[in-house]
């Protein structure tokens, strides 16, 4: 697909210097650097500043926000020559915090540190993501995946103990067995399934009213994308897909997974839904997904703008998938 790393979160060429994480010194000689940055995040949350075009703050090492960090920051790699890293601040509790507001599908709320700028707040990354520039984008997917990871891969999964974190953020080790253990990223697909004039979207439940978007699911142990593209429709809506092709893909830090989106053919139309998988499914021809974008369309909303699904329904409209 030509331009398949416009989706949102597709890169911006972002110098991630690998080649430093496993130099103690110099990893150390970068947080002290008065150039070095910190990407802030609170509880998965972004610290972002800005009205309708928003940017990702980058704080000085030294600010003293940064007193709340439990463990060291994660280095990020470069821009320019100033190091970037990424801190987490999540055992700070706002005075006037609502736990309510937590944890839905898309929280609404925002959070103030008051030793920050008033214009300066926590927001989650679902809700912003289309107003970040590419590089802001790069960076808080980024930041949020490999903080998530750290928060919930404490422990060994060999023999238990609590792990360790080495090479600047990148890898954990085991003290008592030495296991070595990676970031985790889950493939995930998500595939416009298609049939002449029409595609076939389906929804989950909890998911706002009218919005429907493409069918998708992990890739399985010993899985080619192909096969979990044909096995995932089949077994969610009853379809046989045939031909398969990849189109693009996008990290999708919600909390861990990378979004490869192809293009699949269906052979059959008629719909079996399983329950257990998804909520509903439905054929769609390319008018009522039109009117869906332009938000005329009596019942259907579209996927959420920023989502990999999104982008492959507006390429399909604009004829512009190849």
């Amino acid at each position: 697909m030509e331009h398949a790393e416009t989706v949102t979160f597709g890169g911006s060429g972002l110098d991630r210097a690998a080649e430093l994480r496993g130099d103690i010194g110099a990893v150390a000689g970068a947080l002290q650097d008065a150039r070095a940055r910190i990407i802030l995040l609170w509880r998965g949350k972004v610290l972002v500043d800005g009205d309708d075009t928003l940017g990702v703050v980058r704080l000085a090492a030294t600010h003293p926000v940064l007193s709340h960090a439990t463990e060291a920051p994660i280095f990020l790699g470069r821009e320019g020559e100033a190091p970037v890293f990424a801190h987490d601040i999540s055992g700070w509790t706002p005075g006037d915090l609502d736990p309510d507001t937590l944890g839905g599908f898309l929280d609404p709320s925002e959070q103030h540190h008051p030793a920050l700028p008033p214009t300066m707040r926590f927001a989650e990354l679902r809700a912003i993501m289309i107003r970040l520039d590419a590089r802001d984008a790069e960076l808080a997917a980024t930041a949020k995946a490999i903080l998530g990871w750290h928060a919930t891969h404490g422990f060994c999964a060999r023999c238990g103990a609590a792990s360790e974190i080495h090479q600047a953020g990148w890898q954990r080790i085991c003290p008592d067995c030495g296991a070595h253990h990676f970031p985790r990223t889950d493939p995930v697909v998500i595939m416009l399934i298609t049939q002449g004039n029409a595609c076939l979207l389906g929804r989950s439940p909890g998911w706002p009213d009218g919005m429907y978007s493409c069918l998708a699911g992990f890739v399985e142990p010993g899985e080619t994308i192909e096969a979990a593209v044909r096995r995932e429709v089949f077994e969610e809506a009853g379809i046989t897909v045939g031909r398969v092709r990849y189109l693009a893909s996008q990290p999708w830090p919600f909390p861990a997974s990378l979004m490869m989106g192809c293009q699949g053919e269906a052979l059959s139309r008629e719909l079996a839904i399983d329950p257990n998988e998804i909520e509903d499914a439905q054929w769609v021809t390319r008018e009522e997904v039109a009117l869906a974008f332009a938000g005329d369309h009596p019942w259907l909303k579209p996927a959420r703008k920023g989502a990999i699904a999104h982008f492959l329904l507006r390429n399909w409209l604009a004829d512009t998938l190849d």
